[in-house]
């Protein structure tokens, strides 16, 4: 008797080990996490994954702030990898595109009122940490008004390093822990800039904190002069434009340098977009559009700083972007995010046009950087949903083709449901994807697709050829 109940004591404390070795990292919270823990938002259904949201200050001195929102995976967090996502703009929400309609676990209704889950969440593969960034963008903040006239590349990738280290600080479970970035459109900057500041800082260290080991971005502005005539190729070769205009805007438009405008080159492209395009989704061109934008104005894509709203679907419903400005203006939300704590002074928006109009530096090309970490060994995949014309799929093979890069595995169909989900090539260094269907934000369009193009990204293994 004295024998099983020693052996039974024993199984008792080793199972309280290893119970406690599985939930130290996810069941016990420091103060400061506890005091960033969201207990459950407005209008959410009951879920089992814990999620935190609160700011980082970036900068004492101007008082900026980020703020971000962290969601654990939805098991076994302890073990799987920590990834970044960041949207564009520049200026834009990622809690607005990639937490509310592309890769977070709920999706807002139509009334702003409650939230409904996301069937392809990538929080089901890893933990992810969604960053507004930089300070002016939804809730981040700066107490300095003229950062947000002056905001740029340089000062983005910079503070969003600062940002990652001291959130680590805050978060040290996830020291160490494999790490990725990835992100959409104008992020095609902020994603392999700030993984080059991240390669950068830690070049001397052999195990760094914050252990990068790759990257993903998707519709990607990359390289101007090739996005620029990549793009006026999709919206010839889709018959969005005469060929008239088509010559009209080779002919006229500085693609080398696009602050060396000219008339007849403004000329040519508004003509394209106010008499040629018709009124349809530019960042979807084959799905309805939103009536509520009609009568918003694009501007040159030559800067590739749109001041549209980004207008996306999932279901299919072109207005969503609507519901998140409805949902997060809320005083109940905020106070349930730890949000606009200093009372910001205008309403939280999916995009900032003050940011994208006065954006000051932008790097003309990201090939060099894509050069320089693939020669260090970085992950880095690059994908295109095949019907945006914003930055389309053309525009981005334009860019990837003059890396000169060696073929691995060449071009092939790969396969999702026994339906062609897309078409990918395989170099040394890198992997090349597209998405069929599937609009600028792809996980929107095609939640099912992105999910495996994600999942093969993490596991490093090539996309599906039956």
């Amino acid at each position: 008797m004295a024998v099983q109940r020693k052996t039974h004591l024993l199984f008792l404390s080793s199972l309280f080990l290893s119970l406690s070795s599985i939930c130290s990292p996810i069941c016990a919270f420091t103060k400061e996490q506890e005091l960033d823990r969201i207990s459950a938002l407005p209008g959410q259904p009951t879920v089992t994954f814990s999620q935190f949201s609160g700011y980082i200050t970036v900068n004492e001195e101007h008082g900026r702030a980020l703020f971000y929102w962290f969601i654990e995976a939805t098991s076994i967090p302890y073990k799987k990898p920590l990834v970044l996502w960041l949207n564009g703009g520049p200026g834009c929400s990622s809690v607005a595109y990639g937490a509310s309609e592309e890769i977070g676990p709920f999706r807002i209704d139509r009334t702003g009122s409650s939230l409904y889950l996301n069937k392809y969440s990538w929080n089901t593969e890893a933990n992810i940490l969604f960053l507004e960034s930089p300070a002016g963008v939804g809730f981040s903040y700066t107490n300095t008004s003229s950062d947000l006239i002056d905001s740029g590349d340089k000062r983005t990738a910079e503070d969003a390093l600062v940002f990652l280290i001291r959130w680590f600080s805050r978060f040290p479970q996830y020291k160490y822990r494999d790490f990725y970035i990835a992100g959409e459109s104008y992020a095609g900057h902020y994603v392999p800039q700030l993984a080059k500041k991240i390669h950068d800082y830690y070049k001397e260290d052999s195990h760094p904190i914050i252990n990068l080991k790759g990257f993903i971005v998707g519709n990607a502005v990359t390289d101007n002069y090739h996005d620029g005539i990549g793009t006026v190729t999709f919206w010839w070769s889709h018959s969005m434009i005469s060929d008239t205009t088509y010559r009209s805007i080779l002919n006229n438009c500085n693609f080398k340098d696009d602050n060396k405008t000219s008339k007849e080159c403004d000329d040519s492209v508004n003509y394209a977009i106010n008499h040629e395009f018709g009124y349809i989704d530019q960042y979807s061109i084959y799905t309805p559009a939103c009536i509520q934008l009609q009568n918003v104005t694009n501007v040159r894509f030559l800067r590739l700083k749109n001041t549209l709203l980004r207008r996306r679907v999932s279901g299919y419903d072109p207005c969503t972007e609507h519901y998140a400005e409805k949902y997060y203006n809320r005083p109940d939300v905020q106070k349930a995010m730890h949000a606009n704590v200093t009372g910001i002074p205008y309403k939280w928006t999916a995009c900032s046009d003050v940011l994208i109009k006065n954006w000051k530096d932008s790097e003309s090309s990201m090939l060099p950087i894509y050069k320089e970490l693939m020669a260090a060994g970085l992950r880095i995949w690059v994908f295109s949903g095949d019907t945006d014309s914003v930055v389309p799929v053309t525009a981005t093979r334009f860019s990837l083709s003059h890396l000169n890069l060696t073929v691995k595995t060449r071009w092939y169909p790969w396969y999702l449901d026994n339906q062609v989900g897309g078409w990918s090539e395989v170099y040394n260094g890198l992997t090349f994807a597209t998405v069929r269907g599937a609009g600028h934000e792809v996980p929107l369009f095609q939640p099912k697709r992105a999910f495996i193009l994600f999942r093969s990204f993490l596991a490093g293994k090539e996309l599906p050829k039956s």
